[in-house]
């Protein structure tokens, strides 16, 4: 116990000296802290406020002085707490105040035996903690973010290609290259490497001026996948309240890259950061292994089929595209020949109509054009709604498979490798011991054993908690299936339109027809 001139020292600040306190403010604090770390939730602190049978103004006034952050209060702030509850039982007002002529040893609060205070704790229960409380809809709604192309920024001669990426959460516009993703991608994969990181597209080197087509292509695709990525970061439970992510969507100055590092260096990775690491194994099932394998295999033979559904959704968005080039060439036919001045032969029967048909079929282009456009409208519909939104969820199963990889060949590999270095430096300690070798190079192998199990511990940790972050983002998996409606809602809406606008040209053309070719149009007359 700390003496009365030291109690007397930090009371004057209306501080708590964390080695001033009696036993008894211990023994509160361990029955009702938290399982994981030592805060103490503002819900249960509430629940032991109503067990002093103070008056309201009295916990109000109490509740005024105690410093909470996020939902929680600190160790020491219980402590304060538990020492105005004590002084508002013997009459007094509570208020720091009171510390500054304090000089004996803190107060004993009426709250009854410590072990009882335990039932207030709220500690949320196992499946809680590992549980994903999101809902489709929420994951949507969390942010949406546009990537655009600005190549007109350098001029014709491109030394890289420029994007412009909006949040539509934060607000802001700003301007990101192809290496900027890398980097930002590479310290998602550093700091949560047991999570869902989606994949960079492909980055090629670009050289001279953009002319050929296929370059064009490839641009765009990239800039589609970018796109993706972005959204399901930016939408990630875990990613989107990061300091990382918000860095990347918000930081307008000259160098991203370097302020994304130094946003990194901040904090570990989330082994280090996150409050329940150490204790994932607790959170975990009995039957986790079981269960990951069953659901791996169904979402493999789902990412199966969703690539068959995406290469069906793509042949028919080219089938357009292809639909509406022939329509234009057709057109473009019928007008040629409408364009054919010949004059006929003598051959040609005298009443033959064929003068004046040719003369029509030109003014047909038109309507041609006018389906072509349609066609292509549609076969646009058919990629931006249906095939992107196919690959956005393809994005995401392809890597969960790379986390699982990840996880079998990363983490779950190093701890075995470790375990068999262990093996291998017990056995040379006992081999060490029998021959009586010098006591300095025993110890030198003793300490590399303890080192060695030390690591092992932590990889062990480590270990627990990627699976405990594998079962989360499983759960991500299935909350996204969802998206299912989603697509086949955008599928039958893109047919849906694009059927009912060719078909209103289609309709308008048919009349037409019957005025330029008489009432035998070649409509309702079989050849």
């Amino acid at each position: 116990m700390c003496s009365s001139a030291h109690m007397t020292s930090r009371a004057m600040a209306g501080e708590i000296n964390e080695g001033s306190v009696p036993a008894y403010y211990r023994e509160v604090h361990e029955a009702i802290c938290c399982r994981t770390d030592e805060r103490v939730q503002t819900e249960v602190f509430q629940r032991l406020l109503q067990r002093t049978d103070l008056s309201k103004a009295a916990i109000s006034q109490i509740a005024e002085h105690v410093d909470s952050t996020d939902g929680f209060l600190t160790k020491l702030s219980l402590y304060k707490a538990l020492a105005l509850i004590a002084l508002a039982q013997q009459g007094k007002q509570p208020s720091p105040k009171l510390f500054e002529s304090f000089i004996q040893e803190l107060p004993k609060p009426q709250l009854g035996e410590p072990r009882e205070l335990r039932a207030l704790r709220m500690q949320p229960a196992q499946d809680d903690v590992l549980t994903l409380a999101q809902t489709l809809e929420t994951l949507l709604a969390k942010d949406t973010v546009q990537v655009e192309l600005i190549p007109e920024k350098k001029g014709l001669f491109l030394k890289h290609v420029e994007y412009q990426v909006t949040s539509q959460r934060y607000r802001i516009s700003v301007y990101r290259r192809y290496s900027d993703f890398d980097v930002f991608h590479e310290l998602l994969l550093q700091k949560f490497a047991y999570r869902i990181v989606p994949a960079l597209p492909p980055k090629r080197m670009l050289k001279g001026v953009l002319t050929s087509v296929s370059e064009r292509e490839f641009i765009e695709g990239r800039k589609r996948a970018l796109n993706r990525f972005i959204n399901l970061v930016a939408r990630h439970p875990f990613f989107s309240e990061d300091e990382l992510v918000k860095t990347f969507l918000t930081f307008s100055g000259s160098d991203v890259q370097t302020r994304l590092r130094d946003t990194c260096k901040k904090s570990g990775d989330e082994f280090m950061t996150n409050r329940v690491a150490t204790q994932a194994k607790e959170y975990l099932p009995a039957d986790i292994q079981a269960q990951f394998s069953t659901s791996r295999e169904l979402i493999k033979n789902i990412h199966i089929s969703f690539q068959k559904l995406r290469d069906r959704a793509e042949k028919m968005a080219e089938r357009s595209k292809e639909n509406a080039t022939d329509l234009l060439q057709f057109g473009r036919e019928l007008s040629a020949l409408g364009s054919d001045a010949s004059t006929l032969p003598s051959l040609a029967p005298s009443q033959s109509s064929w003068g004046t048909l040719r003369q029509s079929l030109k003014s047909l282009s038109v309507e041609f054009a006018v389906l072509s456009d349609k066609a292509a409208q549609q076969g646009r519909r058919e990629e931006d709604d249906v095939v992107e939104k196919l690959n956005f969820f393809l994005d995401l199963l392809q890597s969960y498979r790379d986390l699982c990889e990840r996880h079998e060949k990363g983490v779950l590999h190093e701890h075995q490798k470790a375990l068999h270095k262990y093996g291998v430096m017990k056995r040379q300690m006992m081999s060490a011991t029998v021959q009586s070798k010098e006591q300095a190079s025993v110890e030198q192998l003793e300490s590399r054993i303890v080192q060695q199990e030390s690591a092992i511990q932590t990889m062990e940790l480590r270990n627990y908690f990627s699976l405990f972050c594998l079962h989360q983002e499983t759960q991500l998996i299935f909350t996204y299936l969802p998206i299912t409606s989603h697509i086949l809602g955008a599928f039958v809406n893109s047919q849906v339109q694009g059927h009912k606008e060719m078909g209103e040209v289609w309709n308008e053309l048919q009349p037409r027809l019957g005025c330029l070719f008489g009432s035998k149009n070649g409509l309702k007359t079989p050849i």
